[in-house]
């Protein structure tokens, strides 16, 4: 079932087209990201998406159709920029934001499924940034919805609050909530996203997973590893998943296409050679936004 459907979508600042002519459709259940650089339009498009801006051309359904306040009981967001006051706690936020809301989510257990339960006194300017991106998450769950939009929540975050983030994601879509990630982060795109839809400069450049934009491109495949002992090089050579052989020092750098890494280590196996040091190069996320726009993103 399609729960977001985009078509054509267009959205002008005086001079600047944000959003030229964008479509994509989002399927229940899954974990569908907006990929690109900073200023590309991600932030406009979703903001279209759930209301907070009217497009100058182009339709946005969400669940069917949904609008006013039937929209708003289904439709969570956390915005790029969400800030609370200072001194307002963590319970009294969730308290808030529940009273918005008809049928709200228990707050006890929303605390404690944020990570947040030991925190429900402390006031917000007394939070990390990981436990203020948790609350912020917390508030866009609050109102039980099926489809929760979640904008650029880990920029800011040392590696391990991203990770903790990714996870807490990871469970509230395996509670069934349909998740709209906006994100300039190729790690976090290629280990949540289940399809991207790919924007520069306004423009959408691509939808597909993750595994199938990285197959678009033409790019061997590279594994370096360092043999246990010598060995003929058309043990390697001959193998139809191996185009070359090279040595450099003690190392010998293997390319090819298919299921490389396997068709090497059987082969090393069958001559008794241990490769040590093994690594496997290949392409990826940034890669294939690379060779379809041209350009990187810049962490």
């Amino acid at each position: 079932m399609k729960v977001i459907e985009v078509d054509n979508l267009r959205k002008r600042y005086r001079d600047r087209l944000a959003v030229d002519d964008v479509s994509f459709t989002v399927e229940e259940g899954e974990i569908f990201g907006v990929l690109g650089p900073n200023g590309a339009g991600k932030t406009t498009t979703v903001e279209c998406v759930a209301g907070l801006r009217t497009p100058d051309s182009g339709t946005v359904r969400v669940l069917g159709g949904l609008g006013g306040t039937e929209l708003r009981e289904q439709l969570g967001v956390q915005l790029q920029r969400s800030v609370l006051p200072a001194k307002i706690k963590v319970w009294e936020a969730l308290d808030l934001y529940a009273s918005f809301y008809r049928r709200p989510a228990d707050q006890v257990t929303l605390m404690e499924r944020v990570g947040l339960a030991d925190r429900r006194n402390t006031a917000y300017g007394k939070l990390s940034g990981g436990q203020q991106q948790r609350l912020s998450i917390a508030l866009a769950l609050v109102g039980n919805p099926r489809v929760a939009i979640l904008d650029e929540l880990t920029t800011g975050l040392d590696p391990q609050a991203r990770r903790e983030t990714w996870e807490l994601i990871r469970q509230i879509r395996a509670d069934g909530v349909t998740i709209l990630l906006v994100t300039h982060f190729m790690e976090e795109a290629e280990r949540l996203c289940d399809r991207l839809a790919l924007i520069d400069s306004g423009r959408l450049v691509a939808v597909d997973s993750p595994s199938g934009l990285i197959s678009r491109i033409d790019r061997p495949q590279r594994v370096r590893f360092r043999p246990s002992r010598a060995f003929d090089d058309t043990v390697l050579g001959v193998l139809p998943e191996v185009s070359e052989v090279r040595h450099d020092g003690a190392l010998i750098e293997v390319t090819g296409t298919g299921d490389l890494l396997l068709a090497i280590a059987t082969a090393l196996a069958s001559v008794e050679v241990v490769p040590a040091d093994l690594r496997l190069e290949q392409a990826t996320l940034d890669d294939a936004f690379l060779a379809l726009t041209g350009k990187k993103i810049s962490a």
